[in-house]
C-alpha cells in the first residue's frame, strides 16, 4: 500500500508561517493498493488537493470512506473536483452510520443557505455501499472497522494487503470511553503487531485536563498503545489547529524519548507526506 497524507489537521483548517511544515489541511488520506485502487479516508479539506491531482492524472475512480460526520472531515467534499466530472466513478461507503450517511450528512453539507450546490446536482456516477460493518474487501485491501470512542460515536479502520497492515485511529480517545467506543486493551488487541499506526495524538497531559471527554488522545497515552500493541510504526495524527511546527517537533521529540528501546519508529504526520506499508 502506498499511504499520502493530504491533511491532518483537527478541527478547522488553519494557515501561516508556522504551520507550514505540518500543513494546515484537516484529514484527509489516500492510499493506493497493488492492483490500483484508490481508496480516500475522509473529505476534510485535504480533499480539494488530492482533487485537483486525480483530475490532472485523469484518475477518476476512487473508494471513500468516513471515520465519522463531524465537519472537520466532511467539509471539503464541496470542494472534491472529481465529484463535478459526468466521467467519475465515486464509490461511497455508509460506515459509520449505515444506511443514513451519505443521504443524509452529505446532502446537508451541500444544501442552501450553506452552499449553492445540491448534493442530488453532481455529475459523478456516485455508487454508496452499505456493507462496511464488517470485515470487507477493495480489490486487494481488506478492510477491519473498529467503532471509535468519540463523541456521536465513529469508525476507525484496518487496512490489509499482501499481508502488511495499517491502522487509521483519528478522534480516538483512549482516556476515555464514549458509548460504542472500546477500552484501552480493545484497541490495544485491534492494533496488536501491525505495521503502521496512526492515532490520534491531539493533546500534552497538561492540556487533557481540561479537555476530557472531547474524544481526543494525550499523546501518552498513545504512545503506551504503540508499545504495548508492539506496532513498528508510529504517525501522531489530529494536530491541534493552534499547534505550530515548532511545538508538534516538541511532542514528537519527548514520544521519541519514550519509545526508546522498544524499536518503534515514531513521527509527526505532515500533510504530503508519504509511506510505503
Amino acid at each position: 500500500m502506498h499511504i499520502r497524507c493530504w491533511g491532518s489537521r483537527g478541527a478547522i483548517p488553519v494557515s501561516g508561517a508556522e504551520y507550514l511544515r505540518y500543513g494546515g489541511d484537516t484529514t484527509c488520506l489516500e492510499i493506493r493498493s497493488s492492483d490500483g485502487e484508490t481508496i480516500i479516508v475522509d473529505a476534510g479539506t485535504g480533499i480539494r488537493r488530492l482533487g485537483n491531482r486525480m483530475v490532472a492524472e485523469n484518475r477518476l475512480h476512487c473508494h471513500l470512506l468516513f471515520t465519522h460526520a463531524h465537519w472537520d472531515h466532511v467539509m471539503g467534499f464541496p470542494f472534491f473536483r472529481p465529484i463535478f466530472n459526468p466521467r467519475a466513478e465515486l464509490i461511497l461507503y455508509n460506515c459509520p452510520f449505515e444506511d443514513r450517511f451519505v443521504e443524509t450528512i452529505l446532502s446537508e453539507v451541500m444544501s442552501p443557505p450553506t452552499f449553492p450546490v445540491r448534493y442530488a446536482e453532481l455529475k459523478a456516477k456516485i455508487d454508496c455501499r452499505h456493507d462496511c460493518s464488517t470485515r470487507f474487501a477493495i480489490g486487494s485491501v481488506t478492510v477491519s472497522p473498529v467503532p471509535l470512542s468519540h463523541p456521536n460515536s465513529g469508525t476507525g479502520y484496518k487496512f490489509t494487503e499482501n499481508g502488511r497492515s495499517f491502522v487509521f485511529l483519528t478522534d480516538n480517545e483512549l482516556g476515555f470511553v464514549h458509548p460504542n467506543g472500546l477500552n484501552f486493551d480493545g484497541y490495544r488487541d485491534f492494533c496488536k503487531g501491525t505495521d503502521l499506526l496512526i492515532h490520534d495524538a491531539e493533546y500534552t497531559p497538561e492540556e487533557y485536563r481540561r479537555a476530557r471527554q472531547w474524544g481526543h488522545s494525550v499523546f501518552t497515552d498513545v504512545v503506551a498503545l504503540a508499545r504495548e500493541a508492539g506496532v513498528h510504526r508510529l504517525g501522531l495524527f489530529h494536530l491541534n489547529q493552534d499547534r505550530t511546527d515548532d511545538a508538534m517537533d516538541r511532542i514528537v521529540a519527548q514520544c521519541r524519548q519514550l519509545l526508546a528501546g522498544a524499536g518503534i519508529e515514531c513521527f509527526g504526520v505532515a500533510a504530503d507526506m508519504t509511506l510505503e506499508v
